[in-house]
């Protein structure tokens, strides 16, 4: 699994002005005179090329994360959506997905292999009339197959980069719903705020990860699994200023780096993080100069075991957000305590 992949799931001070209305939230959007119905046609630029959306879209395809439930929330469920078995559960489907659909009465989407296996040919058979991958790895040439059977909506300018405001606007420009799409994030919005407690005021965090032995990265406080812990109230460590200047890692909204900079983070009052797996995290919390750092050696450290939960906080979209909060915050308090 790539590691992007896992950064994207395993996916305060965040907003992108969204531009609702004529103009995609990603891009130069155009519309052109209305076409059948009340349907206006729509154009919206992408990094691999421009989506033309002539009619409104009724069998959709999401690919990466975060779409689908953008787009259920907004009253589509997708034909198909890209698997994503680190957070599924017995279903296949990641829980939140599978409840919100259940309830709806609609379909299950067909699950479609993705990353750099992506099943194109499984897509063109779901006769999809748009295919929305604003938050993905999708390359060129898969943009550019798909693109010959629908329009594709792709991310604004780097894989996987996309935030998560930003994506909801986008998808409700594709589906012609930006007011409903605007209305979504000022939910998320209010949601996360209220979850605020005062005893964040004022604390620092680092969202860290690993790629291995004598790595660590930081996410910026963009990246969506960043920007859901500043949205509860807590402040990013500026650490991450001076990392972005000489470790950026392009594609990851983060920078990487050796573990023999750890003591860079030590004015993070709280470290979140996950781990591959049990081994990773074994072998990682071994290392002295890990464990030296303040925060892991007094515990005020967030890490979930649950690979479900490390998904959904991993993405802000209107269905993880409630999913995650009544799981998550329990975890923050008891960091806080150890402060």
């Amino acid at each position: 699994m790539r590691i992007t992949r896992i950064l994207a799931a395993a996916a305060g001070a965040l907003s992108l002005a969204l531009a609702m209305g004529a103009c995609s939230p990603g891009g130069d959007t155009t519309e052109a005179e209305s076409g059948s119905g009340d349907w206006t046609p729509v154009e919206i630029e992408s990094a691999l090329g421009t989506a033309v959306i002539e009619e409104r879209p009724e069998r959709i395809v999401t690919l990466g994360q975060g779409s689908a439930e953008t787009a259920i929330a907004l009253g589509v469920t997708p034909v198909g959506i890209e698997e994503y078995t680190w957070g599924a559960d017995e279903t296949g489907y990641l829980p939140w997905i599978h409840d919100a659909v259940t309830e709806s009465g609609d379909e299950l989407p067909t699950l479609i292999t993705g990353a750099t296996e992506l099943d194109v040919e499984s897509i063109i058979e779901l006769d999809p009339d748009l295919v929305l991958a604003p938050w993905s790895g999708i390359d060129q040439a898969q943009y550019d197959a798909l693109s010959d059977f629908a329009p594709v909506v792709a991310y604004p300018e780097q894989p996987w980069t996309i935030e998560w405001d930003q994506q909801i606007g986008i998808i409700g420009e594709a589906l012609g719903q930006q007011d409903e799409a605007a209305g979504l994030v000022d939910e998320i919005t209010t949601t996360l705020e209220a979850a605020a407690k005062p005893e964040y005021e004022g604390l620092t965090y680092s969202y860290i990860y690993n790629n291995g032995p004598g790595t660590l990265g930081v996410f910026y406080p963009t990246e969506q699994r960043s920007a859901m812990v500043a949205a509860l109230g807590l402040t990013p460590d500026p650490v991450w200023e001076e990392l972005q200047k000489s470790y950026d890692a392009p594609g990851t909204q983060s920078a990487s780096f050796g573990l023999e900079n750890a003591d860079m983070l030590k004015n993070s009052d709280l470290l979140f993080t996950f781990y591959l797996d049990e081994a990773n995290r074994t072998e990682t919390e071994a290392q002295p100069l890990y464990a030296s750092i303040p925060a892991i050696e007094r515990g005020s450290v967030v890490a979930p075991t649950d690979q479900t939960l490390v998904t959904a906080s991993s993405q802000i979209n209107p269905l993880t957000v409630p999913w995650v909060l009544e799981r998550f915050t329990p975890l923050i308090d008891e960091a806080v305590a150890k402060v």
